[in-house]
């Protein structure tokens, strides 16, 4: 949790109290007309800055800005309704999952802008508790994929044994036979490919990649990283570039803290997504469907 105090200039605050009213922690007061921060434990919202007509607060530590090089920020705030919506559908089903990707390398900056677009997410009690790692050329994805091709050699192995499957079923469930059932015969044949041709059906020939990790002691840190991870794939399609979820490099580090510490992973942090990016070697002309899904309305107060 960020424990830094806002900084409240008392000449330019005209006692409006909006923001004492905003302020999630209650920790604004009017103090002889003006706003004093008068209570430990802020969150570092921005609440009250985002609300002040007079432009009185100050969060220390934060720019206005993100530093983006590779597009020209924007820096009117947009008020509820007052986006594209039907636009910004359009590009959430527009971005797809990029398995086809052409040589060209991911500038360096465009992967640090996705970065900081990826920290606008929101965060449990505003701990901002992710961190993210770039693999900025094609060779040190081919190390990550080389350490997580040894894993599922080794993996395999296990799983091709009747009798370790059938122990591991009576000591700690079913998974090593889900796995075997679900996934060992597309892993090997994989692993062949990759082996004998050369052929990467890890990261589909992806020359850039992003990890996301989470601080284990945030509040929520799968729920930060996800979210995080969320902004950068949009982010990623608005500037051109494809991108796919690399589920089975995240498994591989989970379970290998080796591999996690050659990706400078501390024992604090946890993965959460590995994210393969690239310039995209195929166009897609229309958007991705999804099955018709039917909430449960809920009505608690009527019994109902």
């Amino acid at each position: 949790m960020l424990t830094e105090q806002v900084i409240i200039d008392r000449q330019k605050c005209t006692g409006c109290g909006v923001c004492t009213a905003i302020c999630p922690d209650r920790a604004i007061t009017l103090v002889d007309g003006r706003a004093e921060y008068t209570r430990p434990g802020c969150l570092l919202c921005g609440h009250c800055r985002a609300v002040c007509p007079a432009d009185a607060v100050v969060l220390p530590g934060e720019p206005l800005q993100l530093g983006l090089v590779s597009m020209t920020e924007k820096m009117e705030a947009v008020a509820p309704g007052k986006t594209n919506g039907p636009e910004l559908v359009a590009l959430m089903r527009s971005r797809r999952s990029c398995r086809k990707y052409r040589q060209q390398a991911v500038p360096l900056e465009a992967l640090v802008d996705l970065v900081k677009i990826g920290t606008t997410a929101p965060s449990g009690t505003n701990s901002q508790g992710w961190n993210f790692i770039i693999l900025p050329v094609r060779e040190d994805l081919l190390v990550l994929g080389e350490m997580v091709a040894g894993y599922y050699r080794r993996l395999n192995r296990l799983a091709a044994n009747p009798l370790v499957r059938w122990l591991a079923k009576c000591t700690s469930g079913d998974s090593l036979g889900l796995y075997y059932r679900n996934y060992f015969a597309s892993v090997a044949e994989a692993l062949r490919e990759w082996d004998e041709e050369g052929k990467d059906r890890l990261f589909h020939g992806a020359t850039a990649a992003i990890l996301v990790t989470g601080r284990k002691d945030a509040s929520c840190p799968a729920e930060d990283a996800l979210l995080a991870t969320q902004n950068i794939l949009l982010a990623a399609h608005a500037m051109g570039l494809g991108s796919c979820l690399i589920g089975f490099a995240v498994e591989a580090m989970r379970r290998m803290p080796a591999m996690k510490e050659k990706m400078a992973i501390p024992p604090s942090e946890e993965i959460y997504s590995v994210i393969a990016l690239g310039v995209p070697a195929v166009t897609y002309y229309r958007l991705a469907g999804r099955r018709v899904v039917t909430p449960r309305i809920l009505r608690p107060a009527s019994g109902k």
